[in-house]
């Protein structure tokens, strides 16, 4: 990476020959495949679950507002199970979102598309819509929660995702964790093992050659971890910057020494023009980010997420890299369409006419 975060000189970046590198490497896999990935364990996970909940159960599953910027809209699912196997769940509707975020009719077609009964319809479904089944179709019911909180809801990963799950007398219920979605009720240590048995093999390693397993190899065990590969096949570039793709973006992981930090960052756009309107829409974009920020220097429009690398915690740098993998590949496309510029790997990018900028705000941000 030629251009140094968080200014670049000229605002140009490595392109042709970084993209022909990284387009041959495994370990450097789209992103988009992850998350895909990522929503199928979720679905799998949440199958389980469902065949194996205790009869009066009830399970809540919501897109985390503080961390998907919905603000006041909850969008959430319930499902209860009776003692005869049989699956009530009840999906949030217009009536309990604030406008502004409410489900336009292709969404409306979309849930019922995918099997939910507008509200009312089911008896007791109020103002939600309803949909009942049996732990005999968990597979098939799960599939179908999935797709609601993805696809009409907007929940970029399940790591958006948190749950609550009680027994019949309102009680929490402990289950196994619902992939990288997150228990209400605070981290799931299932869902840290995978990255603390593989930091402390890295750490036992260490030991062997009589070294410290210092933060640079703790993020490079953390990233190879989450990419599933080895941390020798991780491709860094001559900064010594771990690079991901992530659709049309890229994203960089940078340890720095004084003060120990961690920053998971992405030059979003560049040659774009700096102007008024281009600082309103960041700062407005940063102010709804639970997380990090969105700035221009020079001509390149940063993102970036710091992580402290003292008393260094490995989900940290998993959620900051999830959040920056999804958020750097639907900014870019957005802030192209409206200001222009290049993305990373966006092939003939070209500065559009203003009239036919895309001035929609989608779910995510």
């Amino acid at each position: 990476m030629t251009a140094d975060h968080p200014s670049a000189p000229d605002g140009e970046l490595p392109g042709g020959a970084a993209e022909s590198i990284l387009l041959d490497e495994p370990s450097t896999t789209d992103l988009r495949a992850k998350v895909t990935e990522a929503w199928q364990e979720f679905a799998r996970a949440l199958a389980v679950r469902l065949r194996e909940l205790p009869a009066g159960a009830h399970l809540e599953l919501t897109l985390d507002p503080t961390a998907s910027g919905t603000g006041d809209a909850v969008y959430s699912i319930s499902v209860d199970v009776d003692g005869a196997g049989g699956l009530s769940a009840r999906a949030v509707g217009n009536a309990a979102l604030p406008t502004g975020y409410r489900l336009d009719r292709a969404a409306v077609a979309d849930m019922i598309a995918l099997g939910w009964s507008p509200p009312g319809v089911v008896t007791g479904s109020g103002n939600s819509f309803g949909l009942d089944g049996t732990t005999a179709e968990a597979t098939r019911v799960a599939a179908l929660l999935s797709r609601t909180l993805r696809d009409v809801y907007g929940a970029p990963h399940p790591a958006f995702l948190v749950y609550l799950v009680q027994d019949a007398e309102g009680e929490p219920l402990a289950v196994e964790p619902l992939g990288t979605a997150r228990s209400e009720f605070g981290p799931d240590a299932d869902v840290e093992a995978d990255l603390e048995e593989a930091l402390a093999e890295a750490a036992a390693a260490q030991v062997e050659r009589d070294d410290v397993l210092d933060l640079a190899d703790r993020v490079r065990t953390v990233v190879s971890t989450m990419l599933k590969s080895d941390t020798d096949r991780l491709q860094v570039d001559s900064d010594g910057d771990i690079t991901i793709r992530a659709g049309s973006a890229m994203v960089f992981v940078r340890v720095r020494d004084n003060p120990p930090l961690v920053d998971v960052f992405s030059p979003v756009l560049t040659e774009v023009e700096p102007t008024e309107r281009l600082y309103v829409k960041l700062s407005e974009l940063t102010n709804r980010m639970p997380i990090g920020r969105l700035y221009c220097a020079d001509d390149t429009v940063w993102a970036s997420i710091p992580v402290f690398g003292r008393n260094f915690q490995a989900t940290h740098l998993m959620l900051a890299v999830q959040v920056m993998t999804g958020l750097a590949d639907e900014l870019d496309d957005r802030l192209h369409g409206e200001f222009g510029g290049k993305r990373f790997f966006g092939e003939g990018d070209k500065p559009v006419r203003r009239d036919e900028a895309n001035h929609h705000t989608g779910m995510y941000l």
